[in-house]
């Protein structure tokens, strides 16, 4: 067997294990929390690692690391009606102003880059990630909690479908580079062909979630509409984070995931397909209303 044979098997069954864990999360409220607690900690761990390589910055991993996760946790506590009101988000505050306040003490070589840099993972990373309880926890019309593990479910659904599907496209009709300065290997054909599938997709589960006596929120053409928007920010999200890791010099942004690369590489898609799919869904909200 040769080594690329041995590689190519390894990344298939770190797929496969993915895929069947990001499933599992989702069969629970509570099992999503704690998987995506768990995915904010570590993406940010290792953010903070490659961007404590750079000449000038530091930034403070720990601290840094906690407070995302703790306002992904905040969030998700408010959200789930375990927590009323905003003060759950206060330690968070304090947390980011001593991030501030503790680079007059630190004399570190360049302290405006270590703030930016600071801020960056929590608006990057923290942020988006903490955006799927919104999607996940609702509330309804009349103000009672509603549960939803489809809609965050589907957007990995439609991000595992566009990858899939701007692969084998691109692979057999890629002629016209999409963005050849920050990723040579991505076509416009392949960016295409992905999202058609992403709409086709979306249109079955409009179809199979609207069928019987209790249809879902989204309508068919709603459902087509978040499929379109998960497949074009999940497109930016992905050259994004290649803009960052060619910034930073690096390939691959860690090698936690055999054959897939770090957390950033495994997720740096739906960084902005998150919160681009809670600002649709919002937009539709005010349309209806």
């Amino acid at each position: 067997m040769t080594e690329k044979q041995k590689n190519l098997i390894v990344r298939a069954i770190t797929g496969v294990l993915f895929v069947a864990i990001m499933v599992a999360g989702f069969l629970r409220p509570h099992y999503m929390v704690g998987l995506f607690a768990i995915i904010t900690g570590m993406t940010l761990w290792e953010y903070t690692g490659l961007v404590n390589d750079i000449e000038g910055v530091k930034v403070n991993r720990f601290i840094s690391t906690v407070a995302g996760v703790y306002f992904f946790l905040a969030l998700a506590g408010q959200r789930l009606g375990f927590v009323e009101g905003f003060s759950i988000f206060v330690p968070y505050l304090l947390t980011i102003i001593y991030l501030f306040v503790s680079e007059l003490y630190l004399k570190n070589e360049n302290p405006i880059n270590s703030w930016a840099y600071t801020m960056l993972g929590q608006m990057y990373i923290a942020l988006p990630f903490s955006m799927i309880n919104v999607l996940a926890f609702q509330s309804s019309d009349r103000g009672e909690m509603t549960i939803d593990m489809l809609l965050p479910l589907s957007i990995f659904i439609f991000l595992w479908t566009n990858d899939t599907g701007a692969y084998c496209s691109g692979s057999l009709l890629g002629r016209h580079k999409l963005f050849p300065r920050i990723s040579p290997g991505k076509s416009w054909e392949g960016s295409i062909g992905g999202g058609i599938l992403v709409l086709i997709v979306a249109a079955i589960i409009g179809y199979l979630t609207n069928t019987s006596a209790d249809p879902h929120m989204l309508s068919i053409p709603a459902w087509i509409g978040l499929g379109l928007v998960v497949a074009v920010f999940g497109t930016w999200g992905d050259l994004v984070e290649s803009l960052f890791k060619r910034t930073l010099g690096i390939k691959d942004s860690g090698n936690i995931l055999p054959g897939h690369g770090g957390m950033l590489d495994r997720f740096d898609s739906s960084l902005l397909a998150i919160p681009a799919a809670v600002v649709y869904l919002y937009t539709l909200t005010l349309f209806q209303g």
